[in-house]
């Protein structure tokens, strides 16, 4: 199938899955109101002032969905990690935008107000204030820039070849880090945790983590049976995903 088509089909997935997500949002919303009062944990802000921007949640998970398309998600060692990837990126816009689902769940079960950064709002806020969010958008940049710089050179020099006709990537970022496009979705992904903490990232987070390391790992034995030596050369001058300092 066309990879352009894939990747069309993909976003149209993601489309319908927030649709859907906007349905049962707007439903629900008036059921989820708590039984106690937690105006104290928004600081002053109106209840409902920072839930029910679906516009806004459509084009964040629209925005992150699309970096799926610099990996070989079609490919079926692809669909674990790439499909934990896309239920993170729509839980994390459905809590920012749609409805801050674990702030009212640990209201309605323990009773207790929380203030902003405990499972919603700035993470970081309670500690080093707005600069939280520059934190995690940085973590995202970086990790936006590994994930295009990666696709670029591995694309060009191994992808793009036929079966067996491909070479060994090995400079570029490749230079650094073995799994570079591994590295900038758990960055990015770590970035929005640090922006806006919630139940479902932080229990997918670690998930998704171990996923792309399994892949990694697996990646690259299939690499040492078509490069042999090679590789198993670059990868004792590399890292599999930090870059190695000095």
């Amino acid at each position: 199938m066309d990879r352009k088509l894939l990747v069309a089909l993909v976003i149209a997935v993601i489309a319908v899955v927030t649709v859907v997500t906007l349905a049962i949002g707007l439903f629900t919303l008036p059921l989820l109101t708590p039984p106690v009062d937690i105006s104290s944990a928004w600081r002053g802000r109106a209840m409902y002032e920072m839930v029910g921007q679906w516009g806004s949640m459509i084009i964040w998970a629209l925005l992150f969905v699309l970096f799926i398309a610099f990996v070989p998600f079609y490919r079926e060692s692809q669909q674990r990690p790439s499909s934990t990837y896309l239920a993170f990126i729509v839980a994390s816009a459905f809590e920012m935008f749609g409805l801050p689902l674990s702030v009212y769940i640990v209201t309605w079960t323990v009773g207790v107000t929380l203030p902003e950064g405990i499972l919603w709002g700035n993470t970081l806020k309670l500690y080093v204030g707005h600069w939280g969010e520059y934190v995690g958008v940085v973590m995202i940049l970086i990790g936006a820039l590994f994930i295009i710089f990666g696709w670029k050179e591995i694309y060009k020099q191994y992808w793009s070849k036929e079966k067996g006709t491909g070479k060994l990537v090995t400079d570029g970022i490749y230079a650094f880090v073995r799994h570079p496009q591994y590295t900038g979705f758990i960055l990015i992904t770590l970035g929005l945790i640090a922006i806006w903490a919630t139940i479902p990232l932080l229990i997918m987070w670690p998930i998704l983590g171990l996923l792309y390391y399994r892949l990694a790992k697996k990646e690259e034995k299939e690499m040492e049976k078509e490069f042999g030596n090679e590789y198993i050369e670059y990868k004792r001058t590399t890292s599999m995903f930090i870059p190695k300092l000095g």
